[in-house]
């Protein structure tokens, strides 16, 4: 019985919606998703060139901290209540992950529109020279 009435506890405690306790500073859902981006921006960053942070002194949970005028047990302690609600959390990181994909069309945009102006600098420029060479060589011709 007391078995019984033990395991009665453990699954009427574990249903609780918020295991977790409200952080003493709660920052709101929209604050955490923006954290939630420019950690994984620099995590990817990091993955990506593991040196260039490093060599700007950038540490990521220190730029949060300062970006977000945060210490390390806001930020934990917000990391677990939000982590605590699982769908809620993975809606989040969905969130995440679709302002990722749309700042990656809108960066696409921008480098295909600044390859198309460098193109044409670059015809520009070919079309001048050509222009001046023929320049060139019809006044040596003429002058012959």
């Amino acid at each position: 019985m007391k078995k019984f009435f033990l395991f009665a506890l453990v699954v009427l405690f574990s249903c609780n919606e918020r295991p977790v306790p409200k952080p003493d500073k709660l920052l709101d859902e929209e604050t955490m998703l923006n954290i939630l981006y420019d950690t994984a921006l620099l995590q990817a960053a990091e993955a990506y060139m593991p040196n260039k942070l490093t060599e700007n002194k950038i540490r990521i949970k220190n730029y949060i901290y300062l970006k977000y005028n945060i210490d390390s047990t806001t930020y934990y302690q917000n990391q677990r209540y939000y982590a605590a609600d699982i769908k809620n959390y993975h809606k989040m990181f969905q969130k995440v992950s679709e302002r990722i994909d749309q700042s990656k069309v809108e960066i696409d945009t921008l480098l295909a529109q600044e390859n198309r102006k460098n193109s044409e600098k670059n015809q520009e420029r070919k079309r001048e020279f050509n222009n001046k060479s023929l320049t060139k060589k019809q006044d040596n011709l003429s002058s012959q």
